[in-house]
This record gives C-alpha cells, structure tokens and sequence, in this order.
C-alpha cells in the first residue's frame, strides 16, 4: 500500500497534542502532551500493567505515587480476558478503573519475548498461546483493531523485535518488515480519538537506525517510540544510538518514547538525548524481590540486618511505606512471605520513580539538571548500599 493510499485514510487532526521546549541541559526537552484523558508533563515514566494492572497496585495506589498515564498490553489483553469483553464493558479506562492516559503496546514485544511460541511471515505472526497453546494470529490490522477496541489513549504500530546480537541480515529483515507494518498500521486505524505511533528498530547499527528515522519521519505517525534497546548491547551502545536517532530525528516536533527503560540512571542518559516517555516493569519487578531504591541508593530488604531497623526505607520518601511502616515490618514480611510485602514495596518504588521524574522535570526548569543526574547516577555508579 501506497504513502499516499495511507495519508487519504488518516485522521484529518491528531487526537493528542505535543507542546515542547528545549533546556540548557543538551537535547534535553520539557514538554507537555494533552490526550483524551487528560495531560503528561514530559519527561515522564509509564508503570506496566501489563493485563490491565500494575502488578500488586490499586488505581488509588498509582495516583498516590504520582503516575500520570500507564502502559497495557495488546497481546495479553486479547487473550485474557478478551478485547471484545472489554469493549462491551465500556473499554479499558473503565474496566480498569484508570481515569488517566493509557498506552498499549502492540504485542511486538512478544513477537520477541515467545519466540519459542511463534512464527513470524511477512503478513503477521502466528502464536501458539501460552495459556491453552491455541492457535493465534497477529497482523498489523488484527493489532489495530484490538487497541481500539480496548480504547487507549496512544496505540503502538506492531513491530518485529530481535536481538542485537542477531545476525545483520536478521536485523534488516525485520526492520524492513517492521516499515511494511506501519503503513499497514496507518491504513487500518479508524478511531479519530485515539494516536497511533510508529516504532524505531535497526538494533545497535547507525546505518539502519538512520534509515529507519527517515522511514517513520516521513509517515504521519502521532509520535516516535524507540525500540530494541531494551534487550541486549551495553549501556554505552544504548547512548550511543540515541544520539543517532536524536541527530536523525532533529527539529521533528513530535513525543518521543524508549521503550523498555525503568533503571534511574538509564533515565538521563536518555532525556539528555531528547526521549519524553519511557516504560519498564523493573521498579514493580525488583520491588517484588525486595530491592528498594531510595534517595541514598539501592538496599535488599531481605537482608538480616533490616529485621532490628525501625526506621522508614527512605526518611525522604513520602509514600504510604515509608510514612507508616518500618523497615523490620518489611523485612518481616518478606521473610513471612506475605503478599503484603509485594503491595508495599511495589508502592515505595513507584514513588521513588515517580518523584525522580518530577525532580528531573524541576531540574529542567531550574537549569540544575546536570547536578541532579550527577547525584543519582553516582549512587549507582559507586554502589553505595547501605546493606551491602
């Protein structure tokens, strides 16, 4: 299909609005993006949930943290509990209860992630299922129609997503194929109120990353997203890339989002480099094993020594687990293994994440961005654990 065929079926207006500015701080932007429910200071974080919740936290739980909008899954939704059930219980923002922007990833992830379940063709991808091994079927069309059926705020284009590590024609292929798909995407969208945006790919290579800035660039997508840099190569690669993109990118007005980036240092080395949104499980997924970030670094709340400590996780956090309970009583938890201990670890470091992000925005306005990314990373960098 034709640019041209695509640019004739498109939404006269885009359904979000995206209103930047740069900083002193490199490529570095604060900007604001207005969707159907409601508006996104950027930079900004998005908590997975993954099948329509934040794993062990309540909708009440995630505005306390501060979180402004949220990521869903195509893939997972459609096959449990159904995009069609639903769509007939009034779409995702009530079935969830989550009166906030929502993203839905596209499934491509999972082109990646079950790739001992699929097979890809230049169509689409057939999945066997990972609940009952039924047979499944994933085009670019079947991908539209499920996101607006579930009547996110933001659509993702479907992608094809490989390792790094693949070999370079593997890599080719699946960006070219991953350029077919978003046209196709474009064509079958019909929803006015809901974007659609297309996905970056081309791994670690400059000559492929660059090729596919100029693909999407020229594509009426409502926002960039940037993948593949979430499942392999080195951190310094990753920064690397991103300087690619953001040089290929240039004055390109619209929302740029890495997808697959949680980790804090991770975080500036990306706003530094022009990305406004950014999604991962890691701040739930290491809160459920019982690593705790905090304004002081990282600590292990299994640990022993936590057992006699009465203080808060984090005497700078605000949040409902460090305002009212102590560290032995999570250390406690944890050992008891009650679920409680997933609730308010999980709590503690989306707020951590959450305000991290409001601090960078702060910084950004303030012009002292530079001494706060110097501050975060060098907990990080020099490992300092109050348990280790």
């Amino acid at each position: 299909m034709s640019d041209t065929t695509v640019l004739s079926r498109l939404p006269t207006s885009s359904p979000i609005s995206f209103v930047s500015r740069s900083t002193a701080s490199g490529r570095a932007r604060r900007g604001t993006l207005t969707t159907p429910h409601g508006v996104v200071e950027t930079p900004e974080f998005m908590p997975v949930g993954t099948q329509a919740t934040v794993k062990a936290l309540t909708p009440g739980d995630l505005k306390a943290a501060g979180v402004q909008i949220l990521l869903a899954n195509t893939y997972h939704l459609s096959l449990r509990p159904g995009h069609e059930r639903i769509a007939r219980l009034g779409g995702l923002h009530r079935f969830m209860a989550w009166d906030r922007p929502i993203l839905t990833d596209s499934g491509g992830f999972q082109v990646f992630s079950l790739a001992h379940l699929r097979t890809v063709d230049d169509d689409g991808v057939t999945f066997a299922s990972h609940l009952d091994g039924s047979r499944q079927r994933l085009t670019p069309e079947r991908a539209i129609e499920i996101q607006e059926a579930l009547g996110s705020d933001i659509a993702m284009a479907l992608d094809q997503l490989v390792d790094d590590d693949a070999p370079p024609d593997e890599i080719e292929e699946a960006l070219e194929r991953t350029h077919a798909w978003a046209v196709r995407c474009l064509a079958a969208r019909t929803r006015a109120d809901q974007a659609l945006f297309g996905i970056l790919q081309g791994g670690v290579d400059e000559r492929l990353r660059r090729r596919s800035v100029e693909t999407l660039k020229a594509l009426p997508f409502d926002g960039i997203a940037i993948g593949g840099l979430a499942v392999g190569g080195t951190k310094d690669q990753m920064a690397a890339t991103l300087e690619v993109v953001a040089d290929a990118l240039g004055d390109d007005p619209r929302v740029r989002y890495l997808m697959g980036i949680g980790a804090p240092p991770d975080f500036f080395t990306a706003i530094e480099r022009g990305v406004d949104l950014f999604d991962c499980v890691l701040p739930t997924r290491v809160a459920r094993n019982g690593q705790l970030w905090t304004s002081k670094g990282q600590l292990n709340i299994r640990n022993a020594r936590h057992l006699d400590e009465p203080g808060p996780v984090d005497p700078a956090c605000a949040c409902e687990t460090c305002r009212d309970y102590s560290r032995a009583y999570l250390a406690h938890l944890f050992r008891a293994e009650e679920l409680l201990a997933y609730r308010l670890s999980s709590i503690h470091n989306v707020t951590y994440t959450q305000t991290l992000l409001q601090q960078i925005r702060q910084a950004l306005d303030d012009g002292s961005f530079g001494a706060l990314r110097e501050a975060v990373t060098g907990r990080y960098r020099e490992r300092r654990r109050e348990d280790r």
